[in-house]
């Protein structure tokens, strides 16, 4: 009997590199800053504009870029991707005023925004579901290891190019990258290295290997779905959650160094490898979920253990990131930091529901809404964190982002039910 080839974890590995890359040019510009703040001479309230920028755009296209994840194939469509967002982080190291950076944030956030609907799509073709939740972890855990290593990394480049050699050499990797991709990438039933065997693990394990389905049946697009994406209560249990933990992921993603050189007092090249442990902390947090959320369901336990556990844990750890507004030292001000973040690792599984719970032929669009409300709190949370310290309290906004937590932690509990697919 043949053996099943493995060519879905060298797919993984390309997936796992083009999310670190992506967060690479969504978080050089919170290492930056401080710098640029102080050559510019911005206010806390408009870094807070420069910050949110990304998320306006990319929040707003969530959902026609689901839809354009749905009919483009990714060999295609991720190249191009790359290559448009690297040119636009580029661009940021020759500009010189607030507009020109809140323009090319949101050229960033315009062709990032089908990425992680095409993450997930090429996950749900190449791994069957008892392997999926895993699979979504190690991929995830991209952004966090990537950050966990490349922060102390983009604080030396800044130390020695500055802040607009930063953002180019960012934006030469990006596009390097590209290429590998497309030369690399191939679909499961086109991939010449995948024999039939691993094909027959993934379809019997419900994988959805494209080309299995009728092409038009694919790519049909209906505005009666989107109605579908918006009128089940299980979906808006997760984009709630969605919401809600994304709010602390941008604290992290935007205000974080900052919160550590101007509001905490700390040196900028010694922040930068204190701010490397919260994200060491979430890359332990996402893989503990995924790899013991998939042993639970290879045990038998059903999805509303398996999956919504670590999410509900998580939640309620992301809260301790109040417990920084009650001490002035600095090793237990990263304790509950990365306590916070250990639990925003542990929920970022949460696009595997996206899997369980989407109408097959609409996973693209149901990730779309999804990364929608993601993208949404990175849109206001900045602004909002903005103001909030404004007079030079930053208390306050660790006690708007631990409140989300909480209510991320009811919407799981309440809102969604059963786990099982919706049936259209």
């Amino acid at each position: 009997m043949e053996r099943p080839t493995r060519k879905r974890y060298h797919i993984l590995a390309l997936v796992f590199i083009t999310v670190v890359i992506n967060y690479l040019d969504r978080s050089n510009i919170s290492v930056a800053a401080f710098a640029i703040s102080d050559d510019l001479g911005l206010s806390s309230v408009q870094m807070g504009l420069i910050f949110s920028a990304f998320a306006w755009t990319y929040s707003a296209l969530q959902i026609p870029g689901g839809i354009l994840v749905d009919v483009v194939k990714p060999r295609v469509l991720y190249p191009i991707l790359l290559t448009l967002w690297s040119l636009a982080t580029l661009v940021q190291g020759f500009i010189n005023s607030l507009t020109a950076f809140i323009g090319c944030r949101a050229a960033i956030g315009v062709f990032e925004a089908p990425s992680y609907p095409a993450n997930n799509k090429i996950v749900t073709s190449w791994f069957p579901e008892s392997e999926r939740a895993s699979a979504i972890a190690v991929y995830t855990s991209g952004q966090f290891i990537g950050l966990a290593f490349l922060t102390p990394v983009l604080v030396l480049i800044q130390s020695q190019l500055g802040w607009r050699g930063l953002f180019i050499v960012s934006g030469l990797i990006g596009i390097a990258w590209a290429v590998l991709w497309y030369v690399l990438y191939r679909d499961p039933s086109r991939h010449s290295s995948v024999n039939q065997a691993e094909l027959d693990h993934i379809a019997a394990g419900g994988g959805l290997i494209e080309g299995m389905s009728a092409p038009r049946e694919r790519t049909k697009f209906n505005w009666a779905d989107l109605l579908i994406a918006f009128s089940h209560r299980k979906l808006w249990g997760v984009y709630i959650g969605q919401f809600c933990l994304g709010s602390l992921f941008i604290f992290f993603l935007t205000w974080f160094p900052t919160y550590l050189v101007k509001y905490r007092g700390l040196d900028f090249i010694k922040s930068g490898f204190l701010a490397s442990l919260p994200f060491l902390a979430a890359f332990v947090g996402v893989l503990l979920s995924g790899f013991s959320s998939d042993a639970l369901v290879r045990r038998g336990y059903s999805n509303e253990i398996a999956r919504k556990a670590p999410i509900l844990i998580g939640m309620l750890l992301s809260m301790a990131i109040i417990g920084a507004n009650y001490t002035n030292q600095t090793f237990l001000i990263i304790l509950f930091l990365s306590i916070a973040f250990l639990g925003n690792g542990l929920t970022s599984i949460a696009w595997v529901f996206v899997s369980l719970l989407a109408p097959t032929r609409l996973i693209g669009l149901i990730g779309g809404v999804f990364n929608f409300m993601g993208g949404l709190s990175a849109a206001v949370t900045p602004i909002i964190i903005g103001y909030l310290v404004k007079d030079g309290n930053f208390e306050p906004a660790l006690f708007y982002i631990g409140a989300l937590a909480f209510v991320g932690f009811c919407s799981y509990l309440f809102l969604i039910g059963k786990v099982e697919r919706i049936e259209v």
